[in-house]
């Protein structure tokens, strides 16, 4: 028997201190294909990578054999490594230490894509830290708002 899986992971993770410096959103594509790339290494499958100054979303299915959280690991490490090489985000001193992932089901995936797709204008109107604790909340995972800061 083989091993078969449909799970949608949405990973959320932001830039060291919550700092806007993924400035510019022509330069932040060039990173999303970079971490497209990683998730293709990795034998997942992207649906959508998006975000602003501080935060980007991630709607990927994980290949069965890797863990989530090796794989934020690699998209962390190597993505900071890139951008630093590459000189694209001057003031990008590294990620956050943690990260959210949250499931969904194929049936919720239009929805959780057009989501992530709308980010720039979402973030028009609400900060990402009220949007991080909604995501925690909708989700019903308990946490303490002191590490929602860090």
């Amino acid at each position: 028997m083989s091993t078969y899986t449909q799970i949608i992971y949405q990973i959320v993770f932001s830039t060291k201190y919550r700092n806007n410096v993924l400035i510019d959103a022509q330069k932040r594509q060039l990173l999303y294909k970079y971490i497209w790339g990683i998730l293709k290494s990795n034998d997942c499958i992207a649906y959508e990578i998006n975000g602003v100054e501080n935060h980007l979303h991630i709607a990927t299915h994980i290949h069965p054999m890797v863990s989530l959280s090796s794989l934020v690991k690699d998209i962390k490490v190597s993505s900071s490594i890139w951008i630093k090489q590459k000189g694209i985000f001057p003031e990008f001193i590294g990620w956050s230490i943690g990260y959210g992932a949250f499931t969904y089901t194929i049936k919720e995936k239009p929805a959780l894509v057009g989501y992530i797709r709308k980010q720039e204008q979402h973030h028009l109107i609400k900060t990402f830290h009220k949007e991080y604790k909604e995501i925690l909340q909708k989700h019903q995972v308990n946490f303490k708002e002191e590490y929602l800061l860090k």
